[in-house]
């Protein structure tokens, strides 16, 4: 595995390798607590330390590690989340970014110019992009969803409001989940989003849709959700909570397919007293290929799963600090693992220089499943 050079100066948000096609999936784009979104090309090798693009971007080169840092964007307060677009009209590529500014931003790589397409009224946690619909969701601390049509700028924004605080989203080609508060899970249909969210207006004032969920479920989690995934196949999805627990679970509403649906426990490590210490599970990702997932935690590693055998494939070396995101490549090849300061241990004073992301580069069958025991 390689340490990307120049990483963020304060703690990873979220970390997103680009889609496969078009540039390659080797760029990654990390948000960060330091107001900035950071663009990496994790293929290149740095002789420099970052180079042109280091000093382009007001940044100091050396460093060392590998990568390239292409371009950073400031914003005006921590950035909670980010994630690719796609390519507009003249070619120019577009991600979208969130965080504590309330604002829903569209930034143009090329140009580097930020578009707010919302502002909610408290942060905005996370966001995610459908291609296959062509619509942007973001969901707030305000216990709102908006619904945000970036091709079309005659559409302003919908809103749908949530039962509960929302804490993680994820998307497949049909379905968006979003897991909240108060143990509450809704599963959208992303068509009907998009139809719903695209009628005309009468008013000048943003549409609020009163849209029921394809499902409302309890989460199987007892404790405090962090992160929800879905898996690549469109069949269901891994969720994990603070309490060093994830659940899997499948869409389908049959009696059969929810016999299947499991909790296990995980990122517990032994203390000297012989109690284990538990930690959250920070970070969820499933391979794009494989169908497998790893999962990040803050004791430090990471583990990948192969949640139909219900088994544990390997798990890698400890990291120096709590896992804050992870992303698998558009090809699977690679897994960015980010990591960050958690205050696990109570310490709220942190050594410099602890937020790093690593680049791991796969085996071909290093996360493929083994099947059930």
């Amino acid at each position: 595995q390689i340490e990307l050079s120049h990483p963020p100066g304060d703690a990873i948000s979220a970390l997103q390798f680009a889609p496969s096609g078009g540039g390659g999936s080797s760029r990654l784009l990390v948000a960060s607590w330091d107001k900035r979104v950071y663009l990496y090309d994790t293929a290149t090798s740095t002789s420099d330390g970052g180079g042109a693009a280091g000093l382009e971007n007001g940044i100091e080169p050396g460093g060392g590690g590998g990568g390239r840092l292409l371009k950073t964007f400031d914003h005006r307060a921590p950035v909670l989340d980010v994630c690719w677009g796609e390519e507009g009209e003249e070619g120019e590529e577009e991600v979208y970014s969130t965080g504590l500014d309330w604002d829903v931003r569209r930034i143009n790589l090329s140009t580097g110019v930020q578009t707010v397409l919302s502002s909610h009224t408290a942060g905005v946690k996370s966001l995610a992009y459908s291609r296959t619909h062509r619509i942007l969701v973001s969901a707030s601390w305000d216990s709102t969803l908006h619904i945000h049509h970036p091709h079309n700028p005659s559409l302003s924004h919908a809103t749908i409001a949530l039962p509960s605080k929302p804490f993680s989203l994820s998307l497949t080609s049909t379905k968006l989940v979003i897991i909240m508060a108060s143990r509450a899970l809704h599963i959208y249909d992303l068509a009907t989003l998009a139809s719903e969210s695209s009628s005309p207006s009468p008013s000048p004032d943003p549409k609020v849709l009163q849209i029921e969920p394809w499902q409302r479920r309890e989460s199987a989690l007892r404790f405090m959700a962090r992160a929800v995934a879905c898996m690549p196949n469109d069949a269901g999805y891994a969720c994990s909570s603070i309490e060093g627990r994830v659940a899997v679970e499948w869409f389908d509403p049959s009696a059969l397919s929810q016999a299947r649906k499991y909790a296990f426990k995980c990122h517990r490590q032994p203390s000297p007293e012989g109690v284990d210490v538990i930690y959250p599970v920070n970070a969820l990702a499933f391979h794009p290929v494989h169908g497998t997932f790893a999962s990040g935690g803050g004791d430090g590693f990471v583990a990948l799963w192969d949640g139909v055998g219900k088994r544990r494939i390997r798990q890698y070396q400890r990291y120096a600090a709590s896992v804050a995101a992870l992303s698998f490549s558009g090809d699977g090849k690679f897994l960015a693992v980010g990591i960050s300061p958690g205050f696990e241990d109570g310490k709220e004073s942190t050594a410099d220089g602890i937020v790093k992301i690593f680049i791991r580069e796969l085996g071909e069958n290093e996360a493929k499943g083994k099947g059930a025991k």
